[in-house]
């Protein structure tokens, strides 16, 4: 009897190591083929890069930033897609040992729905820094305003922005609550300002001077690579209470427009100074009516003729 057990054991214990090694042998090419998959996507993955880099670059002023940007695309999307080809494999391999996939699919969808709503603001904040990341809108180095509040950006994740304004305070925005945006150092800048002058000036004769200064700016060797053109004189614009203003404005290298403007007004006081046009102070003119009579105003007496009359 126990010699016909084991006849009829041996049978089994053989389609059992049978199924084993092909299972293992399953398992095995599921392996190797997700390798070969990774190294193949990853071919893809550089060749594409490459090529957007290539076509990025001839519209991307500043160099190197259309391809810092595209690699951290890529690294992302290579992340996710890294992480979908094994999620597959796994799925695929728990299948031919034998477990059931369906509760899993189904578990992982419930987990996934519940974080999906216990993380919605953290959602929002990746899909809104992909496409701030993906569309340059800001970058690091840039001046922006961000929901009102201006400064020099530190950092960019897909999670969040960091600013750091004049006083060194540092400000950090998760990008789903980024409401308005505005690049102030995008591609290149311009600093306007308004040229207020005295009503008795010529405004014709002060934009020759206005723009002789601009031109003794750009053409010098410091300023002449940041003051991309000449400067734009606008007209004037507006009657003010004491001053005709005259806006302008410089077109300069990105970030360099404060440097520029203020060695550009420094300059234009010293040459209004050297013309003689009046930058006026703010005063009133008081009109009483033609029927008014005319003020009389008398030298005040010296302190020492009031002593000695007293």
């Amino acid at each position: 009897m126990f010699e016909n057990s084991i006849e009829r054991l041996i049978p089994k214990l053989l389609d059992m190591g049978v199924n084993l090694i092909q299972t293992a042998i399953w398992v095995l090419l599921i392996i190797i083929a997700a390798t070969i998959s990774i190294k193949l996507l990853r071919v893809a993955f550089n060749r594409l890069e490459a090529m957007l880099v290539r076509a990025s670059q001839g519209t991307d002023k500043i160099p190197g930033t259309a391809s810092q940007r595209i690699r951290t695309l890529t690294s992302v999307l290579w992340t996710i897609t890294v992480g979908l080809v094994w999620f597959v494999a796994v799925l695929t391999a728990l299948g031919q040992i034998g477990i059931n996939i369906g509760p899993i699919l189904a578990g992982a969808g419930v987990v996934g729905l519940a974080v999906g709503f216990g993380a919605q603001n953290l959602v929002r904040d990746l899909v809104s820094g992909f496409f701030i990341i993906l569309e340059n809108q800001i970058r690091v180095g840039d001046v922006a305003v961000i929901n009102g509040t201006g400064g020099l950006v530190e950092a960019i994740t897909f999670r969040t922005v960091v600013l750091r304004d004049l006083e060194a305070v540092v400000h950090v925005f998760p990008n789903g609550t980024i409401e308005t945006l505005a690049n102030r150092t995008k591609d290149w800048s311009a600093y306007v300002m308004d040229v207020g002058v005295a009503y008795k000036e010529d405004t014709d004769h002060v934009v020759d001077v206005i723009r002789q200064v601009a031109d003794q700016m750009k053409a010098e060797s410091t300023f002449a690579s940041e003051m991309l053109e000449p400067i734009e004189v606008l007209g004037v614009d507006d009657f003010a209470d004491s001053a005709v203003n005259i806006k302008v404005r410089l077109k300069t290298a990105p970030l360099r427009q404060w440097v520029v403007g203020r060695e550009f007004r420094r300059r234009l006081k010293k040459a209004f100074d050297a013309a003689g046009i009046e930058i006026p102070f703010p005063h009133r003119t008081l009109y009483m009516g033609e029927a008014s009579p005319p003020f009389q105003f008398a030298a005040a007496a010296a302190p020492s003729k009031i002593a000695a009359s007293n």
